[in-house]
């Protein structure tokens, strides 16, 4: 493991490409706000499955400080069935469609169904948020290649369906990362450039308790993908589990886990709590790079 004593891991590049911005993380981390329009997500199901409802939320996290909003239009927690397509469009695209220009902030589309992605970028989405980094859908890569939208490429192990029921690893992070290079490597074979992608070890997908404690303790190394790198932790099982906390009392847990992710290099934090985990992050930030004077 680097020895990154005093300073704080840093990801090697700090910028990431969406659309027609450029977002940069040298001088804070980004918040990706969650917003799930399902009746079954794992933290807020039922909550905003009305449109107006998850417009009004998205607004209000945006006034928190969040640098982007993440909207799902399927739950992805362990065992949860999968969503019909056409299921899928119904609830997110209504969404996406009144939010574009009302927002500042890029709108990131939460799916592995590159004709979701590609009707998602059509209504204003500048960012896809794909748990499989392409390899569910083998169309994906392509629809983000046609497109200028930024791509988050996730490691998962087989979908939710399925995804726990085998969680143990020869070595975790060599796998990871293993499998991440090879997600980048099919992305640019498509036209895809780097700075368009981040990386994402898929806390909570696949993973045990125990492997989810050891990427946070060794993020840092996935640095050697040069790529900006997205953590998701919030209120997930395996802090509920150490802590003893149901769902909705899951916010300290989460916010020592945003604060050792940044130490160890992530620059985006996906969570529930903007605000909350907002401080967190650039509190964390502030004491492994000291703002200058």
């Amino acid at each position: 493991m680097p020895d990154t004593s005093g300073v704080g891991a840093q990801s090697a590049s700090p910028i990431w490409k969406v659309g027609e911005r450029t977002l940069e993380f040298t001088h804070r981390p980004h918040i990706m706000g969650i917003l799930n329009v399902t009746p079954d997500s794992f933290s807020d199901g039922s909550l905003f499955l009305d449109p107006e409802r998850a417009v009004e939320r998205a607004l209000e996290m945006e006034e928190a400080g969040a640098d982007s909003i993440d909207i799902g239009g399927e739950s992805t927690r362990p065992f949860a069935p999968a969503v019909a397509e056409d299921q899928e469009l119904q609830r997110v695209i209504p969404v996406i469609e009144r939010l574009a220009g009302r927002l500042r902030v890029p709108i990131s589309i939460d799916t592995y169904k590159a004709s979701v992605a590609r009707e998602a970028i059509r209504a204003g989405a500048e960012i896809v948020n794909d748990i499989s980094g392409g390899t569910f859908d083998p169309r994906m890569l392509d629809v983000v290649a046609a497109s200028t939208a930024g791509l988050v490429v996730m490691h998962t192990r087989g979908k939710p369906t399925e995804m726990q029921r085998n969680t143990s690893y020869a070595a975790i992070i060599p796998e990871i990362i293993q499998f991440l290079r090879e997600r980048l490597s099919a992305a640019g074979s498509r036209g895809i450039a780097p700075e368009r992608i981040v990386v994402d070890p898929g806390i909570g997908f696949g993973k045990s308790l125990q492997g989810n404690l050891e990427i946070l303790r060794n993020l840092e190394q996935l640095a050697v993908l040069d790529r900006p790198i997205l953590i998701g932790t919030s209120r997930k099982t395996f802090i509920g589990t150490i802590l003893g906390r149901e769902v909705e009392d899951r916010a300290f847990g989460t916010a020592a886990t945003i604060a050792l992710a940044v130490a160890n290099g992530a620059s985006i934090l996906r969570v529930h709590d903007v605000r909350s985990m907002r401080d967190a992050a650039i509190m964390a930030h502030a004491v492994i790079r000291p703002p200058a004077e």
